[in-house]
């Protein structure tokens, strides 16, 4: 027996989750009548990350509601910028395929923690839930893991890009040079005869100004990469602000 029918529309940030028959400003849906409106909407392939306020004949209601018969439902994007549940600190995990991603955002002095190795999503879930991090995916199945504290799909494949709408969409504070892109720890003023037996000849004869990284050791300079991560880092402080100076 078929359940309630009702009609459903989706902004369009969010036509790309959904069928093309599905992307017209209002079509009808047959539902089973016990789903909630939060499994209605993922089954039609929208994570609930992705999904703004859920308005019933105008009302907003709770992922949790069950559509009725006859009810106009209206799904929005998410206002940005986001902000994350009950004022925690902003913090970011990445699944395996965002490293370089992980790598600009701590560039910038973001706390941005990053698996190397595919752990699997129920324990990225897990991971997100224990240390309340952002998950930042392009998998949309582990964004639809109830585990997960919080979530945030990365729409595009081109690092520029993804770093663009990540500090769009969550507005993190910048502090660039101030963590360590290869673990994620903090970056501390080391002095040349500390580090010294770390240093190649050459970059020892070069360079005076050194920083350490207080988790992993890492020594950091202004080598010859150092134009190449400027870049990186002025195009995103002149967009979203923040301090250049180290």
């Amino acid at each position: 027996m078929n359940g309630p029918e009702i009609h459903i529309s989706f902004a369009p940030g969010l036509h790309l989750f959904v069928s093309p028959e599905r992307r017209a400003a209002r079509t009808p849906l047959t539902t089973d009548g016990t789903s909630s409106l939060g499994h209605v909407v993922e089954s039609l392939g929208v994570p609930l990350t992705e999904a703004g306020r859920l308005l019933v004949d105008g009302r907003q209601v709770d992922a949790s509601h069950v559509p009725g018969a006859g009810e106009t439902v209206e799904v929005e994007d998410v206002v940005r910028p986001q902000r994350v549940p009950g004022g925690a600190p902003l913090r970011f995990l990445l699944d395996v395929h965002l490293g370089t991603l992980a790598r600009r955002l701590r560039l910038l002095g973001v706390d941005a923690a990053y698996e190397s190795e595919d752990i699997g999503d129920p324990a990225l879930a897990a991971l997100s839930a224990r240390e309340r991090r952002v998950m930042l995916s392009r998998d949309r199945g582990l964004l639809r893991r109830r585990e997960l504290w919080a979530g945030a799909y990365v729409y595009s494949d081109r690092p520029d890009d993804q770093l663009r709408d990540v500090l769009e969409r969550f507005a993190p504070p910048l502090a660039p040079w101030t963590r360590c892109t290869a673990c994620n720890g903090e970056l501390s003023e080391a002095d040349k005869d500390a580090v010294r037996e770390q240093l190649e000849q050459g970059t020892e004869k070069t360079y005076d100004v050194f920083a350490q990284c207080v988790e992993c050791g890492r020594v950091y300079w202004r080598g010859a990469h150092h134009s190449r991560l400027e870049a990186i880092v002025s195009d995103a402080v002149r967009e979203f602000g923040g301090a250049t100076a180290r």
